[in-house]
């Protein structure tokens, strides 16, 4: 009882981010003691042991193992997928789980938030990968899914500003990050994530914030104009008004490029069909292809790639920057 006291008392809170901060942390910390929580760092100094992410389930898939059956999948907010896993341990999920993927298997597209403990592996080349294990999940309506990503975006641009008032410091002492107006609650994780990280630039954080809250105000017509449509349609409206704001803010010599008549589109699609292997080709080597090919503005192959993707719906990507035909 003692025990099991001690350990409800350290029961952190679920930290609202996207899926590219979360992604692109490599630092994990504590975890040394029976009951110490374990914390994945992130750029942006958030530790983060439980998390709370919303988003269009994108993958969805069941696998059977000694220990029996576990269950894994994505989740794509504006900026990127949040991969999780729901082990054998849980099988009060299980049930409803397997409901799920049989929907998902049948063409059924919808929104799901999640709540779970943050994780990590190492690849077989030493890469560092970030998931989560799913403690609860509920299928949500674009109206809560919105909320979320106002809220989501609101406490990143909190973080992106105690950044820069860290990096502003003498040094990452937590009296000098104190000093330099960084907030209490993020002092330990700055310190931790300049001194991993180093210097960096919040640029890409501060437009992926910028999509979400496209996304939260387009989110309602959308739903409004489309509500008949079917599931798998209605996601692809969904992500209709961030490409817009996105391409709306691009500078003119940034419209897609052309060489000898060829449309950038059509020349990233033949690329992905030619070269894409079973796990599919990844982002580097499309630019790499295009660049053989002439067109060299890596904005606009970025814009076609995920035009493709999200707009015509003839590529996906199957794990985070590798891309293949539908």
């Amino acid at each position: 009882m003692i025990g099991g006291q001690q350990q409800r008392s350290r029961r952190q809170t679920a930290i609202r981010l996207f899926a590219r901060e979360f992604y692109e942390s490599t630092l994990p910390d504590g975890g040394q003691g029976e009951y110490d929580p374990r914390f994945i760092v992130t750029k942006l100094g958030a530790r983060v042991n439980r998390m709370f992410v919303c988003g269009v389930v994108e993958r969805l898939e069941r696998r059977d193992t000694e220990r029996g059956p576990m269950f894994s999948g994505a989740v794509r907010d504006p900026t990127g997928l949040h991969l999780w896993s729901v082990g054998s341990f849980r099988p009060e999920l299980h049930i409803e789980m397997e409901e799920l993927v049989a929907r998902f298997e049948g063409g059924d597209r919808f929104l799901m938030a999640c709540i779970g403990k943050s994780n990590h592996y190492t690849t077989e080349d030493g890469g560092f990968r970030c998931r989560m294990q799913m403690e609860d999940y509920a299928i949500i309506d674009r109206d809560i899914y919105a909320s979320w990503l106002v809220e989501t975006a609101d406490q990143t641009m909190r973080r992106i500003e105690a950044l820069g008032k860290a990096q502003s410091a003498e040094t990452t002492d937590a009296n000098a990050l104190r000093d330099a107006g960084v907030p209490k609650d993020l002092i330990d994780g700055l310190g931790l994530a300049l001194n991993h990280y180093g210097e960096w630039d919040a640029e890409g954080y501060k437009v992926g914030v910028l999509q979400a809250l496209s996304a939260a105000e387009g989110r309602v017509v959308s739903f409004e104009e489309h509500e008949a449509e079917a599931p798998s349609e209605s996601v692809t409206e969904d992500k209709e008004p961030v490409e817009a704001e996105v391409a709306s803010e691009a500078p003119a010599e940034s419209t897609p490029a052309s060489t000898d008549g060829l449309d950038i589109e059509s020349v990233v699609l033949e690329i992905i069909s030619k070269h894409a292997g079973d796990e599919g080709i990844d982002y580097d080597s499309i630019m790499k292809h295009c660049s053989k090919s002439g067109f060299t503005d890596e904005d606009s192959i970025e814009d076609a790639i995920y035009t493709l993707r999200d707009d015509k719906c003839e590529i996906m990507e199957p794990r985070f920057g590798w891309f293949k035909t539908l």
